[in-house]
């Protein structure tokens, strides 16, 4: 097959400014253990909205691809390229779903065995366009696979747009359940933000066994979703202040606060207020903080109350393997498509992400080839 010369894609070159469509070049010779992939979708999240903004705290290499939760089609294999992570043969045509990278011989690859703490990582997105491989982002028409990049067979069972969830929202919440240990059916869990994490994070909490969920955050639209997950309370941010919310987690939970909690709002005050609000021995994983946001905190009460405070960051590639297996799974049991709010081509990405920004959307997925 001859390879085609360039890939229209959405670049951002200069932070808050309009995202032009732009010709980036199609690598013609691939590594070994290298693919590219026709991008059959790529769903928007939060995080291309704050790197856009230039609101991250993470290193971004100007110009870059926008878009990160991809899925794709193999249109040209490297060598040694036929399987996946987990063994599953590859072969032209088969729909994929791929990984940051991690060198497996860092500190953290082989001692801590964390790989998404790499000392060399890459991660699609950050990455410049303007040298090879080129096609490091997911809002393009064609992708390029690295060679330390993990892959994943999607199975057929699961439609493009909730396999590109696996990518990165929902392999995100698998990676901090797996991090924070077993819900017990005795667990009252609380979730912190409604977006996409804490509404997927919901449905796995429901799966998992737990006794009652609460859930806090906004608009009313996206508390609806959040019972359709599996809430069995849900507080409004914007009808109730601190002091009410609190008031209400200690109504539902007999006074004690809830035995586990997730943060993934990504509001630096939340994780003050759910410091308050958590049980004493509670657990508590923070998520959503990716800005470059302060808050004070009271550092006596996580020593008082015994607490256990996790951080979760990304996820490896058995998270997204464990995502897309979920989904297969319980798609009839969870509203998984209610999460997808809209589609759009690349010409209007400009659209999605400002719609994003102002949460009229909460999981837009654009089509490359629209």
């Amino acid at each position: 097959m001859q390879l085609p010369k360039t890939s229209q894609s959405a670049v951002v070159r200069e932070f808050g400014k309009e995202i032009g469509i732009e010709e980036v070049p199609v690598p013609q010779q691939l590594e070994p253990r290298s693919l590219l992939v026709q991008i059959d979708c790529c769903s928007i999240c939060g995080t291309d909205v704050h790197l856009w903004e230039g609101a991250l705290s993470l290193k971004v290499d100007l110009p870059v691809i926008l878009g990160h939760e991809m899925v794709g089609r193999i249109v040209a294999m490297g060598p040694n390229a036929d399987q996946d992570s987990v063994g599953q043969s590859l072969q032209i045509g088969d729909r994929i779903i791929w990984s940051h990278t991690s060198c497996g011989s860092c500190y953290y690859c082989t001692v801590e065995r964390q790989p998404t703490l790499c000392h060399h990582r890459r991660a699609y997105m950050y990455e410049t366009m303007e040298k090879p491989p080129y096609l490091m982002g997911g809002f393009s028409q064609y992708g390029y696979v690295v060679p330390e990049s993990g892959r994943i067979k999607v199975p057929d069972s699961v439609e493009d747009k909730l396999a590109s969830l696996s990518s990165c929202a929902f392999r995100s919440v698998i990676n901090a359940f797996d991090q924070v240990g077993t819900i017990r059916p005795t667990d009252t869990v609380l979730v912190q933000g409604t977006g996409p994490l804490g509404l997927l994070a919901i449905g796995v909490a429901k799966v998992s066994g737990a006794k009652k969920i609460i859930a806090i955050g906004a608009p009313d639209s996206r508390l609806k979703l959040a019972e359709e997950f599996g809430a069995d309370c849900v507080i409004s941010v914007d009808q109730h202040d601190p002091a009410a919310r609190k008031a209400i987690v200690m109504e539902e939970t007999g006074g004690r606060g809830p035995a586990m909690a997730f943060e993934f709002s990504g509001h630096p005050g939340a994780f003050a207020e759910g410091l308050e609000m958590v049980a004493k021995g509670a657990r508590y994983m923070v998520v959503g903080q990716l800005g470059e946001g302060k808050v004070t905190i009271q550092p006596s009460m996580i020593t008082k109350k015994n607490l256990k405070v996790f951080g979760s960051f990304s996820g490896d590639i058995s998270h997204y393997w464990k995502a897309l297996q979920f989904i297969a799974k319980h798609q009839r049991d969870l509203p998984f498509s209610k999460l997808i709010s809209n589609e759009y081509s690349l010409k209007d990405v400009n659209v999605a992400l400002k719609r994003m920004q102002s949460f009229q959307e909460i999981k837009p997925v654009l089509y490359p080839w629209k």
